[in-house]
């Protein structure tokens, strides 16, 4: 097996190498809520609308930017940046030079063991079309100290 994001530098991967990287969680997918005079990001169990909850994929992938301004699009010239993106994130890991996990579907050749092995957020998340934005606050699994 090629384990090519111990070779290749990020910015070296190909588009096809740097999405084979997502190992499909749906943690990025999930708001947050930014108090910007604490500072302080509330990390919520609320996923974003177009997060299919059974597979942790992106219903609108390729549209995404368009269809929801604020996602954030992780690139290989930004991920170092993102300090939220969860500790087994692929992207983070290979950017910190680390090995992914065994059950990496990249590992494991299995796009479905990530949710086998429960690194999903299949089972708990709920999604934004059932909770209003001003709920969200009822939702918070995670405070995080944001730099200034």
């Amino acid at each position: 097996m090629d384990k090519f994001w111990l070779s290749t530098p990020l910015v070296n991967m190909s588009a096809q190498q740097w999405e084979a990287l997502c190992d499909s969680c749906g943690k990025c997918c999930l708001q947050k809520i930014i108090d910007d005079e604490a500072p302080l990001m509330y990390h919520t169990r609320v996923a974003c609308r177009y997060l299919d909850l059974k597979t942790c994929r992106c219903q609108v992938y390729e549209q995404r930017q368009s269809k929801m301004p604020d996602c954030t699009k992780v690139s290989p010239d930004n991920v170092l940046e993102f300090a939220w993106l969860p500790e087994t994130c692929a992207y983070r890991l290979v950017a910190a030079g680390e090995d992914l996990p065994a059950w990496h579907p990249l590992q494991s050749g299995d796009h479905k063991s990530p949710i086998k092995a429960g690194m999903t957020v299949k089972k708990w998340a709920v999604s934004e079309r059932k909770v209003p934005q001003e709920e969200w606050g009822e939702f918070v699994i995670e405070i995080q100290q944001l730099d200034e």
